[in-house]
């Protein structure tokens, strides 16, 4: 242990002595490291409380050199990077995480605490700093939550690799890190015997990727890396199923009570494992054919490889996790309450309140000459959303009802068929019901967004964000998505 003490405050003092040209304001307050702070997350609706866990040296520092304060207003935290003792701002990063949802929660409202753990990665300051967290208040105005000083000559720094023998595959290399957008992929649930089909469910997931505006057009912006460590189980956990499974980053359904929701609170583990490649977002590739996934903005995201609505779900889930962008659709079931505030602008690029309508935030993109708020179909389209979610529910019902009762796997498989079915099954009649509608193409401000039926809007019909299949981005989205590509990549 003493050697391991020694060699860490030898090589971090190397670091320090290394000679750089001092040019920029990169080079002036940091080094070419990343720098990662774990810490924990602990509170209700109500309270709050952090504590730094352990600080890590990684690998070379992934990000944007160029622009250090983060120019979105997007998530509701923000870890901020001060010089001390000046008290000068140097880098800062906006944020969510899975405390952020458990506090929208009945359980949090109730004053049920619960801790998360959590993770900043940063550029290796050359000198003591002090570390921030800020939150938004109702009103979307970032305050002062905790605030510390750290010093990156701390023996307790740790150096090691943690990813262990996880496997490295190069998925897309398309240049170097720092000038582009680094995406780690995560193989989970495959056991060491599924090795080969990681490997290909990596490239069919590049393959989606790629498929998609604007990610294809700027396909040279992205590295992609595949990391593969074994699961002890095949497949991710299904508590309603009573099915738990042993495996790489603890995914699992039923997150937030929510059926398809798939989240993993095994932030320690999967930064580890993230840490074997530079990256700039991890994306959580779940070995499993039930429908589900989830995506927590500069968090991760987690899809599903063996659905067919998999082309969705990658890229639904990306576009919360990587660009910010919020859910459009207003009549699934969620687990939050009062997520967007009334009367206040939400920070999304592609939701609004329309509190001013002559300053719509995607005015620049607007149809000429269309209705603010804009009139579509809202109606038929909801009695049409009734009726699949009551479906839903039912099948849902039915298979925790087939499992309590140990019913046949042929049984159990025959319900989960008939509830991918009626999901493929709505996919067409969405489709169809928007082939049909008199606002096709037409940018506007349609009533019925994020989560809500009345007093949110969204610029298009329809959208990824919006509906189940797979669809493009709407223009605003993908303009949304577009300038996050450019802040990872210019």
């Amino acid at each position: 242990m003493i050697k391991k003490i020694f060699f860490s405050v030898i090589f971090i003092s190397v670091l320090f002595q290394m000679e750089m040209i001092a040019n920029s304001e990169f080079d002036d307050f940091f080094l070419n490291r990343t720098f990662r702070i774990d810490f924990y997350h602990s509170g209700n609706a109500k309270e709050e409380h952090i504590s730094i866990d352990k600080l890590y040296l990684e690998g070379k520092w992934s990000g944007n050199k160029k622009s250090l304060i983060f120019p979105f207003k997007y998530g509701k935290y923000r870890y901020e990077i001060y010089s001390y003792p000046q008290n000068i701002l140097k880098f800062s990063k906006g944020y969510d995480s899975y405390f952020a949802e458990y506090s929208t929660t009945q359980e949090a409202i109730n004053g049920v605490n619960k801790t998360c753990h959590e993770t900043a990665l940063i550029p290796f300051p050359r000198r003591k700093f002090f570390f921030v967290i800020k939150k938004k208040d109702r009103k979307n105005i970032y305050h002062e939550i905790f605030k510390t000083k750290i010093d990156p000559r701390d023996r307790m720094i740790s150096t090691e690799k943690k990813y262990g023998n996880a496997k490295i595959i190069n998925i897309l290399k398309s240049g170097d890190p720092e000038k582009c957008v680094d995406l780690a992929f995560i193989a989970e649930g495959y056991q060491a015997s599924e090795f080969k089909k990681a490997k290909a469910d990596f490239m069919r997931a590049k393959e989606i990727f790629f498929s998609q505006e604007p990610y294809k057009s700027l396909r040279s912006r992205f590295n992609l890396y595949g990391i593969f460590k074994a699961s002890f189980n095949s497949g991710t956990d299904e508590p309603r199923q009573q099915i738990f499974k042993n495996t790489a980053v603890d995914t699992t359904f039923n997150s937030f009570n929510s059926p398809r929701y798939l989240l993993t609170e095994s932030n320690k583990k999967l930064r580890d494992i993230s840490s074997a490649v530079p990256y700039d977002a991890i994306i959580i590739m779940v070995n499993s054919k039930r429908y589900g996934g989830g995506g927590i903005f500069n968090l991760y995201c987690t899809f599903t490889i063996d659905n067919k609505q998999t082309p969705y779900l990658l890229l639904h889930e990306f576009g919360h996790s990587f660009s910010g962008l919020a859910d459009e659709y207003y009549s699934s079931a969620v687990s939050y309450n009062d997520f967007y505030p009334p009367g206040i602008e939400p920070d999304e690029p592609n939701i609004t309140a329309l509190l001013n309508p002559k300053n719509l935030k995607w005015r620049k993109l607007v149809t000429a000459g269309v209705k603010i708020p804009t009139p579509w179909r809202k109606t038929e389209f909801d009695r049409m959303n009734a009726d699949f979610s009551k479906k839903r529910a039912k099948i849902n019902r039915k298979i925790e009802a087939l499992i309590k009762k140990e019913a046949s796997p042929d049984q159990i498989s025959a319900a989960r068929k008939e509830l991918n079915d009626l999901i493929n099954k709505k996919e067409i009649e969405d489709k169809n019901f928007f082939l049909k509608s008199g606002n096709r193409g037409i940018i506007g401000a349609f009533e019925g967004a994020g989560y809500s039926s009345k007093g949110l809007y969204r610029s298009m019909t329809n959208c990824i964000m919006f509906t189940i299949g797979k669809k493009p981005y709407c223009k605003v989205c993908r303009s949304a998505v577009e300038e996050m590509i450019k802040y990872y990549s210019d």
